[in-house]
């Protein structure tokens, strides 16, 4: 949340085309009762993009699943995955992991809406309920309700007296566990998440996997999504370099500030690209701090981008 908006996307798309980029989560009271077009936007560029949504309420998320297939998105996955306190208040994200007959009847009413897949995002368990046969259980009723595909966080959510943060790290990954998931139900799509970083893993895990997922890696390493058409979808085009990355990005950012928007709204999810060679930390000050105060903000991407010269 507040991570992966439209800026990010399109920026991302420019390194892959072919991975699957997810929205951030929108909950279905925003969408059904706030600013629906900020949160359905996207590029056409950006497929294939699936809508994440957040909420416990069949008939809300059925609606929610309508306007993402009439917006153009091409799957639309339901977090129970979501540790925040916040969403926990709402029956939203890993707290439904408790109630595994809520969910079914949510991805029923989902699929049932609509013609693109639903998918869900959950954790390996929750406290209280952590066990291999409970984690069973749901995956059983959800796959049930019609679901074939799971993204499986392999660790466990602690919602009482952890913070999301450091739900995201301390408790431990249990790739283990999703493996015998796997093996147990040969038929489902099974997709892992959790601690993944670089593409030498990604391959590790697709011997035994569907899928895998990048999260937080994605996000302040972008440039490793440069590689993964290459090394994962055995595409013979180009690398892009982290230069031309950046120099793609030019029309869009001009016309968003033609259009009133703030440069820092795009850069702030290009910072990544300044990871691990002389000037990067310039680079990345030019595009965070000094764009506060730049006059001319394009003539301050000039200045960023030649740090990226031969990158």
């Amino acid at each position: 949340m507040d991570w992966t908006d439209h800026h990010c996307r399109y920026f991302m798309r420019k390194l892959s085309k072919h991975a699957l980029l997810y929205t951030e989560m929108v909950t279905t009271g925003a969408l059904l009762h706030g600013d629906r077009e900020r949160f359905l936007r996207h590029d056409e560029t950006e497929h294939p993009l699936a809508l994440q949504l957040g909420g416990s309420t069949a008939a809300d998320l059925a609606a929610c699943s309508r306007l993402a297939e009439e917006a153009g998105y091409d799957e639309v996955n339901l977090n129970v995955g979501c540790p925040s306190d916040r969403v926990q208040n709402n029956m939203i994200g890993a707290c439904l992991m408790a109630h595994p007959e809520l969910v079914a009847d949510c991805v029923k009413a989902m699929r049932d809406a609509v013609g693109i897949p639903v998918t869900v995002k959950h954790r390996i368990g929750i406290n209280g309920r952590d066990s291999y046969a409970e984690l069973c259980d749901f995956v059983g009723k959800v796959q049930e309700a019609g679901c074939q595909s799971f993204t499986v966080h392999a660790r466990i959510a602690i919602l009482e007296g952890l913070s999301p943060k450091e739900n995201r790290d301390i408790p431990p990954l249990r790739y283990d566990v999703v493996a015998q998931l796997k093996s147990d139900f040969p038929d489902l799509e099974i997709v892992l998440n959790g601690g993944i970083k670089t593409l030498e893993q990604c391959s590790e895990h697709l011997q035994a996997f569907d899928g895998v997922m990048l999260g937080r890696e994605a996000y302040h390493n972008p440039y490793l999504l440069a590689h993964v058409d290459q090394q994962l979808f055995g595409s013979t085009a180009p690398v892009i370099s982290r230069y031309d990355s950046l120099e793609s990005m030019r029309p869009y950012i001009a016309a968003h500030i033609a259009s009133g928007g703030n440069m820092h709204h795009v850069t702030r999810h290009m910072l990544g690209l300044g990871l691990g060679f002389p000037g990067a930390r310039r680079f990345r000050q030019l595009l965070s701090v000094d764009i506060h105060k730049a006059g001319n903000p394009m003539l301050l991407l000039d200045q960023a981008a030649a740090f990226l010269q031969g990158h």
